[in-house]
C-alpha cells in the first residue's frame, strides 16, 4: 500500500503550472484518447435514444454528419489554440481572468456535473455486468435503483474507474489507447451481424430498412419526437462543455501543436457518427425481439447482439469515458485547494461519481443532461475566447483578476449569470427546447463579457489617469 500511495503521490500534472516541453505528447495519444472516450459507453445510450425519440433516417445520417463536423471544427480552431498558447488547464486559467472566487464557484459545478457525466457511464458497464446474475435492469422510465444487485454492480464498476483515474492522464491515455481499436470493431461488427434479422440482405436492401425498420420517424411512447436540427445540434453541442466551453483546455495543454484538437475526429466520426448508428441498428432489433419494450439495459442490446464480446466491449466503453471525466472533476476540484494530491481529490470524485451512478434517471434522461451540462458551463468558454483575441484589440487587459489583483471579475459573472437566465427565458416562455440554447447563449455571453469589460477597465483607466 505504501509503494501504491508513494507511485500516486509522484503522479505531476502541472496543475499550476505551464506543461514543460518535455511532457508534451504526439498526435497519437490525442487520436487515441479521442477515439476511446468518444466510441465508449454513451454511444450505448445516445444512439438507441434517437431511435426511441422516432428520428428518420435522413435526419440521422445527414444531421450526424454536419453536427460533428461543426464539433471537429470547434475543438481544432477554438479549444486547440488556446490549449497550446497557455499550456495551463481551464481552471488556472478562468482564476487568472474570473478571480479566485468566482472560479471556485465554477470548479464546484464543473466537477458535480462531471461526476454525474461520469457516473452515467458506470451505470451503462452495470448494465452488462448485471447479465450474468439475472440482474432486473432499469427501464426508460426509472429515476431511483431498482434492486441491491444493480447498486453492488454500479460500487464494483465505480471502484475500478477511479482506481484508473487517480493514476493521472497517462495512464487515462494508456488505456483509451489499448481500448479503442477493438470496442470500435465490435461496434460496427455487432450491427452488421444483426442487418439481416431487420431485413437487410444486400447493400440495396440497407435504406429501406434504416427508413421503415430502424429509424421510423415514429418516438416511442412516452418520448419526443426529434427532428434534423435536434440531432445536428445536439451532434455539435454533446461535448459543448468540452470544445467551446473549453475543458479540454486541460488536455490539450500536453499538444505539441494547436491543430491536434483536429484528433477529436476520431472520436466524431467513429464514435458519435458510426457508433451512434451501430447502437441505433442494435436496439432497433431489441425492440423488433422484445415487442417494444420499455426495458433499458446498453448491456442487454450489445450482449443480444454479439454475446460476450458485446457485454465486455459495454463494460470497457463506460470506463474509457468515465477515466477521462472523473480525470477531469478532479484537476477542477484540486484548483480549489491546490495543496492537496491531485490523487486523493479524484478519488474523493470517484465516489460521489459511484453514488451518482445508483441512479439510472442519469442514463435515461441522458439527452437532456448533456445538453444541459454543456450550456451551464458554455459562457466560460465565449469568456476565455473573448479574453485572448478581441480584449487585445480593444487595448483592454487580459486576465483581468491577475493584473488587477481582484478576486472576482464582475464582467465574467454578469456574462455566466446572464447567459443562463436568458437561456430559462428563452425556454420556459417562447418553449424553445435545450438543444438550441447554445448558439444564441454564447453569443450572449460573448458580448455581455466584452462590454462590462470595456466600461469596467475605461473606469478603471480613467480613474488612475485622475
Amino acid at each position: 500500500m505504501a509503494k501504491i500511495t508513494k507511485q500516486l503521490d509522484s503522479v505531476e500534472e502541472f496543475e499550476r503550472q505551464i506543461v514543460p516541453e518535455s511532457k508534451l505528447k504526439s498526435w497519437k495519444n490525442f487520436l487515441g484518447m479521442y477515439a476511446g472516450e468518444h466510441t465508449a459507453g454513451t454511444e450505448f445510450v445516445i444512439g438507441p435514444l434517437f431511435v426511441a425519440h422516432g428520428a428518420t433516417a435522413g435526419a440521422i445520417v445527414w444531421g450526424l454528419l454536419f453536427g460533428n463536423l461543426l464539433a471537429v471544427l470547434s475543438w481544432g480552431f477554438l479549444t486547440g489554440p488556446i490549449a497550446v498558447k497557455e499550456r495551463i488547464t481551464l481552471y488556472y486559467l478562468l482564476e487568472k481572468i474570473a478571480g479566485k472566487k468566482l472560479t471556485t464557484v465554477y470548479n464546484l459545478v464543473n466537477a458535480l456535473m462531471f461526476c454525474f457525466l461520469a457516473g452515467s457511464m458506470i451505470a451503462v458497464s452495470a448494465t452488462a455486468v448485471g447479465i450474468p446474475f439475472g440482474m432486473t435492469m432499469p427501464t426508460l422510465n426509472d429515476w431511483l435503483p431498482n434492486s441491491l444487485g444493480w447498486i453492488i454492480a454500479v460500487i464494483a464498476i465505480g471502484s475500478v474507474t477511479t482506481l484508473i483515474a487517480m493514476f493521472g492522464y497517462n495512464l487515462v491515455s494508456k488505456f483509451a489507447n489499448i481500448a479503442a481499436p477493438w470496442m470500435i470493431l465490435v461496434f460496427i461488427s455487432a450491427a452488421v451481424a444483426v442487418l439481416p434479422q431487420l431485413g437487410v440482405h444486400s447493400f440495396s436492401d440497407f435504406w429501406s430498412a434504416a427508413k421503415n425498420t430502424i429509424w421510423t420517424g415514429v418516438p416511442l411512447e412516452g418520448q419526443s419526437k426529434f427532428t434534423f436540427w435536434h440531432i445536428m445540434f445536439f451532434a455539435w453541442f454533446a461535448n459543448m462543455a468540452m470544445h467551446i466551453g473549453m475543458a479540454d483546455i486541460s488536455i490539450l495543454r500536453y499538444a505539441k501543436k494547436w491543430y491536434y484538437g483536429f484528433n477529436s475526429a476520431a472520436g466524431m466520426f467513429v464514435g458519435h457518427y458510426i457508433a451512434w448508428m451501430a447502437s441505433g441498428i442494435l436496439y432497433a432489433l431489441f425492440l423488433k425481439e422484445t415487442s417494444f419494450s420499455t426495458e433499458f439495459s446498453p448491456g442487454q442490446v450489445a450482449y443480444r447482439a454479439a454475446g460476450i464480446a458485446g457485454a465486455i466491449t459495454v463494460i470497457i466503453a463506460g470506463w474509457t469515458t468515465a477515466n477521462p471525466t472523473i480525470y477531469r472533476a478532479g484537476l477542477a476540484l484540486q484548483a480549489i485547494r491546490p495543496k492537496w494530491k491531485t490523487w486523493k481529490i479524484t478519488m474523493i470524485v470517484g465516489a460521489i461519481t459511484t453514488i451518482a451512478s445508483a441512479f439510472p434517471a442519469l442514463v435515461m434522461r441522458l439527452l437532456d443532461f448533456v445538453a444541459l451540462y454543456g450550456l451551464i458551463l458554455m459562457p466560460m468558454g465565449a469568456v476565455i475566447i473573448m479574453d485572448s483575441y478581441i480584449l487585445p484589440k480593444l487595448k483592454l487587459k487580459g486576465k483581468y483578476a491577475e493584473n488587477f489583483n481582484k478576486s472576482f471579475n464582475i464582467a465574467v459573472g454578469l456574462a455566466w449569470g446572464i447567459t443562463l437566465l436568458f437561456s430559462i427565458f428563452l425556454n420556459k416562455i417562447f418553449g424553445i427546447e435545450i438543444f438550441f440554447l447554445g448558439l444564441p447563449g454564447w453569443f450572449v455571453a460573448a458580448i455581455i463579457y466584452v462590454v462590462v469589460s470595456y466600461i469596467s477597465q475605461k473606469n478603471k483607466i480613467e480613474g488612475e489617469v485622475k
